[in-house]
């Protein structure tokens, strides 16, 4: 779910977000958005405990560059869990002129990210221990996995405090309603990305009334039996390695063209390979990760051509792109098993549905988010606040789905799934290859602002070839 560029971002030195009153906008410029203005809203850590304390919300706004033109504030939602809206706006990818023109760009980081205040803080090496399996294969070493996942946790609580019991996507949704009112909009415009769909549709359920338009591209469908999620998203992943290995084939400005790709993929993640970001042999767990990161974005396949080249000598460029190992991961942990806690009862429960994961996707079954999310919240020492539910929303204007068909995160099966429970929801379908139309669809991505702006959804049953 996480979005690469957005990742990339979150690396660059975020301007301070000062201690401004929630409706004082104070200039925080950057080289990318000059314009840009940061804030912050406070909002309660339990709203139903007034003494439970607050959590700050950090904010940016881009203004809206034709002022007589405005339409109202786009809320930005740029994935994760545990993605930075803040530093996704204010560091330039949004770049569409009619979206500027037309309305007020405005990020923000959900309770416990980034610049929001606490933030999530976790053991970096404790999270990332690479003795301990996410496919254990023994009663022993699935004790193991679950009194590992219950240390991660209580590490994080005592490094972040009570917010860590309510990092929830239903809480987080509460919280965008009080940045629409601190705002001052009487409804929204809504742009979310993989988690940023979960979190649109989660307000969409709970404040109809309060969505103008509402786009969630890269759908995720929190109604799923969570063992059908994960098989499904094993599948796409599966999918989306065995197109990258066929273009690698066909064309010979990848790296491994003339090679058995898959079967160079295979070798590399059964025995390991050295990296030197890690100074230490990455296990092919940890490998897997890194190579799902680049299937991420369809402009990246020559880039992951090189690392899977040079891995077997160096495996610091796949490592780099590992979610293991990116400063969020704390975040989207924490955040993911409050929503998607672990479905296994014990180690037979596990090795079932790993053998339906390692059946349809063969190569690529070491890795994928919905089983991280299995694995790693086995054990998680806090109550998940929102596991899975349908959302079934009403009142609202329509809201345009975009699913693709080769996603190797989430599944166009979750796009349809999703679409069906929202009142009125048109599905745009993708053909091409990567996460998310707006980061690998031209088509998607005008679709998208025609609809922001006009209010109007694309006829149904549009398709992006």
């Amino acid at each position: 779910m996480r979005l690469v560029a957005a990742a990339a971002l979150l690396f660059l030195p975020l301007l301070a977000v000062p201690a401004s009153a929630s409706t004082t906008w104070t200039p925080c410029p950057t080289s990318q958005e000059p314009t840009a203005e940061c804030g912050f809203v406070d909002v309660p850590i339990d709203r139903a405990d007034p003494g439970s304390g607050t959590t700050r919300l950090a904010l940016v706004r881009l203004p809206a560059t034709h002022p007589a033109q405005r339409i109202g504030s786009l809320l930005i939602n740029p994935g994760g869990p545990g993605g930075s809206g803040v530093g996704y706006t204010q560091f330039g990818a949004i770049t569409d002129p009619v979206l500027r023109q037309r309305f007020d760009i405005v990020g923000f980081d959900p309770r416990g990210v980034w610049f929001s205040k606490p933030a999530i803080t976790c053991d970096p090496a404790q999270l990332a221990d690479p003795s301990v399996s996410r496919f254990p294969s023994t009663a022993t070493k699935f004790a193991a996995l679950v009194e590992h996942n219950r240390a991660v946790g209580e590490t994080c609580l005592a490094k972040t405090g009570p917010l860590l019991g309510h990092v929830d996507t239903r809480s987080a949704a509460e919280d965008v309603d009080a940045i629409r009112v601190a705002l001052g909009e009487q409804r929204i415009s809504w742009l979310g990305v993989s988690y940023g769909t979960e979190l649109g549709a989660a307000y969409a359920e709970a404040h109809p009334d309060r969505v103008r338009a509402m786009v969630l591209d890269g759908a995720i469908d929190h109604g799923r039996p969570p063992r059908q999620s994960i098989v499904e998203e094993a599948a796409a992943t599966e999918d989306s390695l065995v197109r990258f290995a066929s273009w690698c084939s066909a064309d010979d400005g990848c790296a491994l063209h003339g090679q058995d790709v898959l079967a160079d993929y295979d070798n590399l993640v059964a025995h390991g390979a050295w990296s030197s970001g890690l100074g230490r042999v990455a296990t092919g767990e940890e490998l897997a990760s890194g190579v799902y990161g680049y299937l991420y974005i369809r402009d990246q396949w020559p880039d992951l051509g090189r690392a899977l080249a040079a891995a077997s000598t160096d495996a610091a460029q796949l490592t780099s792109a590992a979610q293991f190992f990116s400063p969020s991961y704390g975040m989207y942990r924490a955040i993911g098993c409050q929503d998607f806690p672990s479905p296994f009862t014990g180690v037979a429960d596990l090795r079932a549905t790993a053998a339906v994961v390692k059946t349809v996707a063969p190569h690529s079954w070491r890795y994928s988010e919905w089983w991280d999310f299995a694995s790693g919240c086995a054990g998680w020492p806090l109550p998940a606040r929102n596991p899975p539910h349908p959302d079934r929303v009403h009142g609202v204007p329509p809201i345009l789905v975009v699913g693709g068909a080769h996603d190797p995160a989430t599944p166009l099966a979750w796009a349809r799934g999703l679409a069906a429970d929202l009142e009125g929801a048109v599905l745009l379908t993708r053909l091409d290859d990567g996460h998310t139309g707006l980061l690998n669809s031209a088509c998607a991505r005008a679709a998208e602002t025609k609809y922001l702006v006009s209010g109007l959804t694309p006829p149904r049953g549009t398709i992006c070839r």
